[in-house]
């Protein structure tokens, strides 16, 4: 049956063109353009495939200045932090929750060090260096004090200054009734390791012993062999002459156990 008859029969009047063959120099350059372009296109499909999400280093930044800001909440005074720079060409995994912690012997004033860790498969640990300041009114003394001088709160005054100085202190309360170790000039701030307690016994001194033990209580005279403040253990001469050792009392009493 001709082309012409069924096109008759159907309605639809169609001529068929047989086209000519292609060349084949024009099916080789074929060839050889889908063979160059699917290297590309199968590194394309690698390159998708190996990436992962990196960890942004301002979130992780911004994770250690929050830590330290919940940490030094307590310091009095105003805290600055400023959080050091993480190298540019350090990748990381990403992470849900990046978890910022102090290392041991850091502290949180001055210069130091926060770590990062993000636990899993791919976890990772980073340290970042942070500097922490905290600007508040120090004790300092507003004339020349001398060693073993007992501190009354009009010795003392106030000056603002850097909070990161070792053991510096910012109540009156942890000064006063203190007794110095050694000198210090008018303006200068106090510290910790400057101060003693003052001594509940000294030595020499008589001092009323007490042994307690279950259902009874016994009370004798000594004399002290030694200072001793609150709760410090020292010896005592009792008047039998033996040499016996209890704990310095509020009171300037000893107690001895039995």
């Amino acid at each position: 049956m001709s082309n012409a008859r069924l096109g008759a029969k159907t309605g639809v009047i169609s001529r068929v063109k047989r086209l000519p063959p292609m060349p084949l120099e024009a099916d080789n350059t074929t060839m050889r353009k889908i063979t160059l372009l699917a290297p590309a296109g199968l590194l394309f499909i690698a390159l998708a495939t190996w990436a992962s999400p990196q960890q942004g280093h301002a979130e992780i930044r911004s994770a250690i200045a929050d830590f330290v800001r919940v940490q030094t909440s307590n310091l009095p005074g105003q805290v600055y932090i400023k959080v050091g720079e993480i190298d540019r060409r350090l990748a990381l995994h990403a992470c849900p929750a990046p978890e910022p912690f102090l290392p041991p012997g850091g502290r949180l004033l001055g210069n130091s060090t926060i770590g990062v860790r993000c636990p899993g498969n791919n976890g990772w640990t980073l340290f970042v260096p942070v500097q922490i300041r905290a600007n508040a009114d120090l004790l300092i003394a507003v004339r020349p004090l001398q060693q073993g001088q007992v501190l009354r709160a009009e010795d003392l005054a106030t000056q603002n200054g850097d909070l990161s100085q070792p053991g510096a202190l910012t109540d009156p309360a942890q000064a006063v009734g203190k007794i110095l170790k050694f000198g210090i000039g008018a303006g200068q701030a106090l510290r910790h390791d400057m101060l003693r307690a003052s001594y509940a016994v000294t030595q020499g001194q008589t001092v009323q012993i007490q042994i307690a033990g279950q259902g009874y209580r016994i009370h004798s005279e000594g004399q002290a062999l030694s200072n001793a403040t609150e709760g410090q253990s020292l010896r005592i001469k009792a008047a039998s002459g033996q040499v016996i050792s209890g704990l310095a009392q509020p009171d300037g009493s000893v107690a001895v156990s039995p």
